[in-house]
């Protein structure tokens, strides 16, 4: 189905492979037109309750944007191409289901700002993170001057972005841009045991969060009239009565995603 990603859904979790180990799970047309389309398939598919994604082999998450490409590229196909990925790593943080990143090493350029995009990161060991597009002349297209200001605020964004300085998982931790470090061997099962969490919550009531922790950073909503719209939504969930019902009875609660 994919010619770039390698998928499997097991227990309710789905986890997406980028599979270019030989360059280093470089971001192409192909990965994105995979990454656009598998989206699709994580809201649009029933069974699936979350997803991890990661990179194939021991080095790279995503070690960036695949540089061949920009050769033939002017102004205006430069700027469809920062379009067409903030696109689709708009689609990946507005998923109503949790997508996590296990970064399994470099995560670069378009490879950072892929990992910015899932809701939250867990790194490796060994993972570095960086925005070096400087170094080729150029600023970050992907939406990587906008989330790395949010994510760690705008002094330390702003002296990353210029210096193409790559921090380590220890660094990223400490800014906030990672929420655990594991070993790369325990990477995917540390990932699967906190979304093995988050999938017997109210699939409902996860959306709403996501829709509104995201309205914090979009100028065209209001965050708090967002929440209370997500709140007030709620109450019209058989979720809500369920989860409200098991509370009283001290019983645990089986959610229905209805």
């Amino acid at each position: 189905m994919y010619t770039t990603l390698l998928t499997n859904l097991e227990n309710g979790i789905f986890t997406i492979i980028i599979n270019r180990p030989d360059k280093l799970n470089a971001l192409n047309a192909a990965v994105f037109t995979d990454l656009d389309n598998v989206v699709d398939e994580i809201n649009n598919t029933a069974e699936i309750k979350s997803a991890i994604i990661t990179g194939a082999g021991p080095k790279a998450f995503v070690a960036g944007a695949d540089i061949t490409e920009f050769g033939s590229l002017d102004k205006t196909a430069a700027m469809e191409l920062a379009k067409r990925g903030q696109d689709i790593f708009a689609k990946i943080e507005n998923s109503p289901k949790p997508i996590i990143a296990a970064v399994n090493g470099f995560a670069l350029g378009g490879g950072c700002e892929l990992a910015m995009a899932c809701h939250f990161r867990i790194a490796a060991e060994n993972a570095k993170f960086g925005q070096p597009e400087v170094n080729l002349g150029l600023i970050p297209g992907y939406g990587g001057t906008q989330r790395l200001v949010q994510l760690i605020g705008k002094g330390k964004a702003m002296e990353l972005l210029m210096s193409a300085h790559l921090i380590d998982a220890n660094e990223a931790r400490q800014l906030g841009l990672v929420n655990y470090i594991t070993t790369a061997e325990t990477l995917l099962d540390h990932s699967k045991k906190i979304l093995e969490i988050i999938n017997t919550k109210a699939p409902l009531a996860i959306a709403g969060c996501i829709k509104a922790a995201n309205a914090v950073f979009d100028e065209t909503k209001d965050g708090f009239a967002e929440e209370i719209k997500e709140f007030g939504n709620s109450f019209d969930t058989e979720d809500m009565k369920e989860g409200t019902a098991a509370f009283l009875e001290k019983r645990k609660a089986v959610f229905s995603g209805k």
